[in-house]
């Protein structure tokens, strides 16, 4: 059985920006928020977090930060993927320097690697790192799908231990679930979606919809683990239409709109993403308003 990083509600959590770079106050004020209200991770510098628009300088104070304001409390997993081997290598190094308890590692992106390129990929990164390692397929965003088969491979890899399914297909979640058994742990990737995976052997979620309600998303999750499957079922139905509205526009579009609109300072996503329309933000915030009073 692999090593469970966490079991239970992990919040990809957003990244704040202002004029002059990432905005730590604010973002430790979030990490705070979400401890507090009983999330079981925190996962920094992934998609959510605008990893992909951050320099390397901004990624490590930002984990830094995390890493300080959580002291302990929770696990910290950084998000380290990239579609240059060598340079998730490189980075990852550094990352497991800053007291982190795991990586997440996404596909690489662009490139359009082959299965068997992902294998060799992940096979290199386990290899030169100490953390577990989350791997993230997430083929909407990146082009590349991480494949039963190839997740089975990858399972036989001592540090990879578990996947965050973001493919929204539920028949190649109950194939890696399947095929992989105890030795590669699923989390699903999509808040649309937590509790079919959890149904099919899951043991979590890492969620965009924490970020606004970390002790709902925390108690959907344990009520199926405690048994309570109606009431986790009725809270999955109940948040569909604010998850939709989390997702109308491409995230963290919304999700910082939603972080803005109870009480932080996230300010607007960094180009090429943009400010979340008004027709759609006015949406967004009559779902909060059903949670947030």
């Amino acid at each position: 059985m692999k090593k469970i990083l966490f079991k239970g509600c992990g919040t990809a959590i957003c990244t704040p920006f202002d004029e002059n770079g990432v905005n730590l106050k604010e973002f430790e004020k979030l990490v705070e928020f979400q401890i507090e209200n009983n999330v079981d991770s925190i996962i920094v510098c992934g998609t959510t977090g605008e990893a992909s628009t951050m320099t390397m300088e901004e990624k490590i104070a930002t984990i830094k930060c995390a890493v300080k304001t959580s002291n302990g409390r929770i696990p910290i997993i950084a998000g380290t993927g990239g579609n240059n081997t060598k340079q998730v290598i490189e980075n990852s190094r550094i990352v497991q320097e800053l007291g982190v308890n795991g990586l997440l590692i996404v596909t690489p992106y662009y490139n359009k690697c082959t299965q068997n390129g992902l294998i060799e990929h992940y096979k290199e990164i386990a290899k030169n790192v100490n953390l577990p390692i989350i791997i993230y397929s997430v083929p909407g965003r990146t082009g590349v799908n991480i494949e039963p088969k190839t997740c089975l491979e990858l399972s036989k890899i001592d540090n990879i231990v578990a996947i965050k399914e973001a493919s929204g297909n539920l028949s190649q979640v109950a194939e890696i679930a399947h095929l992989c058994g105890d030795n590669l742990n699923i989390y699903s990737g999509n808040d649309d979606q937590v509790l079919p995976v959890l149904s099919l052997g899951g043991i979590g979620v890492i969620s965009v919809l924490s970020n606004v309600l970390p002790q709902y998303t925390h108690n959907m999750v344990q009520n199926f683990f405690d048994g309570n499957i109606s009431k986790s079922t009725q809270m999955q139905l109940d948040a569909i239409p604010l998850i939709k509205a989390l997702f109308s526009e491409v995230n963290p579009i919304p999700v910082k709109a939603a972080l803005n609109n109870i009480g932080f300072n996230f300010g607007i996503p960094r180009l090429p993403l943009t400010q979340i329309t008004a027709e759609k933000e006015a949406i967004l915030k009559t779902e909060l308003a059903k949670y947030i009073v």
